[in-house]
Parts: structure tokens; C-alpha cells; sequence
């Protein structure tokens, strides 16, 4: 299990290739540096260990999947990030 953040600094859990928000909702697969939605559609760009959306890497499609409901986090936000992109959105 590995600690994420968002580029604006909300934390994140990943467990293999699967992330979690806050709550425990799952809101992405991994697939290599790119994170899909439930419905396959791109979600974001992991970037060290922050997930940024980036517009260029919007086109790419993933396989869907059927989200799991894990325990909450807990983790506190971290401050913001530099990085070029901007804040996913976990729909």
C-alpha cells in the first residue's frame, strides 16, 4: 500500500494497481503512468506520487472495471504541487 496525492494535494491510497480516495471509494486503475475511471476513460497522469490531469493524455482509453469499496484513509491533504497539469476529477 502506497501513499498518492492529487496535484493539489489531496491524499490518495494505492493498493497494487487500484486507487482509493479519502473514503475508501475506488476511483482508478493504474495502467502503467496512467490512471483509468471506472468506465475505462482516463482519469489522470501519476507523476512521482502525485496524479495530475494532463489534456494531452486525455485521448488514451483504458478497460473498465468493477470498482471495489475499501476502508477510509484518514491521510491529511499535503500542500499543492508545481507540476505542470491540472487537479483530477474523480467522477
Amino acid at each position: 500500500m502506497a501513499n498518492l496525492h492529487t496535484r493539489d494535494g489531496k491524499p490518495l491510497r494505492r493498493t497494487g494497481e487500484d486507487v482509493h480516495d479519502n473514503s475508501g471509494r475506488h476511483v482508478g486503475k493504474i495502467d502503467g503512468d496512467k490512471v483509468y475511471g471506472a468506465n475505462g476513460r482516463y482519469v489522470a497522469t501519476l507523476v512521482g506520487d502525485r496524479l495530475v490531469y494532463r489534456q494531452t493524455d486525455s485521448a488514451s482509453i483504458g478497460s473498465p472495471f468493477v470498482p471495489k469499496q475499501s476502508t477510509a484513509l484518514g491521510g491529511a491533504q499535503v500542500g499543492g504541487s508545481g507540476l505542470w497539469g491540472d487537479e483530477p476529477s474523480f467522477s
